[in-house]
């Protein structure tokens, strides 16, 4: 499974990618403006500087034509851009337009299979299903995950699921386990992922025998320095 940030924050995303385990970038507005001191297309060139992985950026238009326009633009900032299209009667036809001009496309906001089959049937390269938000209404998100994997797998259909809206490292996990091809993680998430009690304890031990065995080499070779006859 291909492990992406959901993030437009750059420091984070050099941090990830020094890791060694980035395979792209999703971003949205609502990320953005967390950020400062740069405008959209600024965060999106620098991103796509840092990783060649695909970065989904967001068109916030509602009408097709505006969504395409938007689109269009953020498809010649770099080859890597993956315009972000939401699940609606607007967005399936920008899909659909965009395939048609040849502009790779993530389709986003996906509840259920069937949306994620309509986005697929559009044109969509990445569908991305936001299993946190049903988890928030008491649905199971992984439902959905496994329902679309299967139905692109069955279909042999161009498109990879993306599991987005992930809380935790029991998301990812599932997520993996559900044949997800790709997630999206925020920055606590994947610093959740590396650490457990055990091995932050087991670090903090070996490092205290390593130095208590250190310790005393260092006395035994300075007593026998010390010792009658010892030469000088």
């Amino acid at each position: 499974m291909k492990l992406f940030i959901d993030t437009a924050d750059i420091d984070e995303i050099r941090t990830i990618a020094s890791w060694g385990v980035l395979d792209g970038v999703t971003t949205n507005p609502s990320l953005f403006a967390k950020t400062s001191g740069q405008t959209y297309d600024e965060v999106l060139q620098e991103i796509c500087g840092i990783t060649s992985g695909p970065v989904s950026a967001e068109v916030v238009a509602e009408d097709v034509d505006g969504m395409v326009r938007e689109g269009r633009h953020f498809a010649k900032i770099a080859d890597n851009i993956y315009v972000k299209v939401p699940m609606s009667v607007e967005g399936l036809e920008a899909l659909a337009r965009f395939r048609s001009e040849g502009i790779k496309t993530n389709c986003t906001l996906i509840f259920t299979a069937n949306q994620g089959l309509l986005a697929a049937k559009a044109g969509a390269n990445l569908l991305s299903p936001f299993v946190g938000r049903l988890d928030d209404i008491n649905q199971d998100g992984m439902i959905v995950i496994r329902d679309l994997v299967s139905i692109v797998e069955i279909h042999e259909l161009d498109a990879e699921v993306l599991a987005a809206s992930i809380r935790n490292p029991l998301h990812v996990t599932q997520a993996a386990l559900a044949g997800s091809h790709i997630a999206t993680l925020p920055f606590s998430v994947f610093q959740q992922m590396v650490h457990h009690p055990l091995t932050d304890k087991g670090i903090a031990q070996f490092r205290a025998d390593w130095d208590k065995a250190r310790k005393a080499l260092e006395q035994k070779a300075g007593t026998a320095a010390g010792a009658p006859g010892a030469v000088r």
